[in-house]
């Protein structure tokens, strides 16, 4: 017997012991299962089938576990409530996208979490995103794949904390988009999207500050490895990569301002290496660049500033082997 079946045997034998609630009653804990049915109320001993049962069942701040292996939707997932889904450990529970997007949330207050989730494209079917929360409070994805969607793996706007943990996020044009006013961390994580950008904050709306911090994660194989960039003269977009791996891709990590708002990049102890043009950029008016401890290797330009942009070097940053290690104007300043 495996550990995954003995866990579903406990779980469901706990919930023969507890006492039942009325049919009406929305359930803090809904479950799924690939034998369920969407006529059962979703409990543990007559699990349902797929999401839109289950958020049907949900109390609002509830949990979704999905119990085994097994897609769980047909279309998009519309969650218009805070809530928790799960798989159980052992199981991958997935969400094929076969729509566009595959996860969509746009509900003022909702906090969502997406725990041990892969959200994969069905093959030949047009999705431009995985996840997109246009409205709410936070989101958090921790443990999870997402990959194959043409436009973003995540896209978020407004107002709203993000939290990516220990993800692998593969897409062709943004890994982690944030937008107009989003706070977001990435821990752990490996992201990809090789034609566009891998992490970007933007800022395009007047008067919001979006921020994003990346931490212990590799950026690889993209257009951008990581952006800061602002498109409005009110607009504030800021970035800072620590500790991080950034590897083949066309540029680094980049802050650029087209309008004269902040953009603002701060690398601190990262490797950038194997770079088709620039390690570390800095372009437009506008734009700054504060870079310490990083080593900026193999690419056609290891440190730049272009177009009125300000970049600001602690001295020590390792940069070598590159076609040209500086160009423009980098200004050395002393830690304080």
């Amino acid at each position: 017997m495996t550990p995954h079946f003995v866990l579903r045997g406990a779980l469901a034998l706990a919930a023969a012991l507890l006492v039942s609630v009325p049919a009406q009653a929305q359930l803090f804990r809904a479950y799924l299962a690939i034998d369920g049915n969407d006529a059962n109320p979703c409990t543990l001993p007559q699990p349902c089938r797929l999401l839109p049962a289950a958020l049907g069942a949900v109390a609002d701040g509830g949990e979704i576990w999905l119990l085994d292996s097994a897609n769980y939707n047909t279309a998009t997932v519309n969650i218009a409530k805070s809530v928790t889904i799960l798989a159980v450990p052992g199981a991958v529970g997935s969400i094929l996208a076969n729509g566009s997007p595959a996860v969509f949330i746009d509900t003022a207050g909702v906090n969502v979490a997406l725990r041990n989730i892969v959200i994969v494209r069905f093959p030949g079917s047009a999705v431009t995103y995985g996840i997109n929360m246009t409205n709410g409070s936070s989101l958090t994805v921790e443990g999870s794949l997402v990959s194959g969607p043409s436009d973003a793996c995540i896209r978020v706007e407004g107002a709203v904390s993000v939290r990516v943990i220990d993800s692998t996020i593969r897409c062709d044009g943004y890994g982690i988009q944030v937008r107009n006013g989003v706070s977001a961390t990435i821990t752990r994580s490996v992201i990809s999207a090789p034609v566009g950008y891998a992490v970007a904050a933007e800022g395009s709306a007047a008067g919001t500050t979006t921020t994003a911090s990346v931490a212990d994660s590799t950026l690889q194989g993209s257009g951008v490895g990581g952006y800061a960039g602002s498109t409005n003269a009110t607009a504030t977009a800021i970035l800072a990569v620590g500790g991080s791996q950034v590897d083949r891709n066309g540029f680094g990590l980049q802050a650029s301002s087209s309008a004269g708002g902040a953009a603002r990049l701060t690398a601190r102890d990262n490797l950038i290496t194997n770079g088709q043009f620039y390690g570390i950029q800095v372009t437009g008016a506008g734009a700054r660049a504060w870079a310490a401890g990083n080593t900026v290797s193999d690419g056609l330009f290891g440190l730049a500033a272009e177009s009125g942009g300000v970049f600001e070097s602690a001295g020590d940053n390792a940069v070598r082997n590159n076609g040209t290690n500086k160009s423009g104007t980098i200004a050395v300043v002393a830690m304080e």
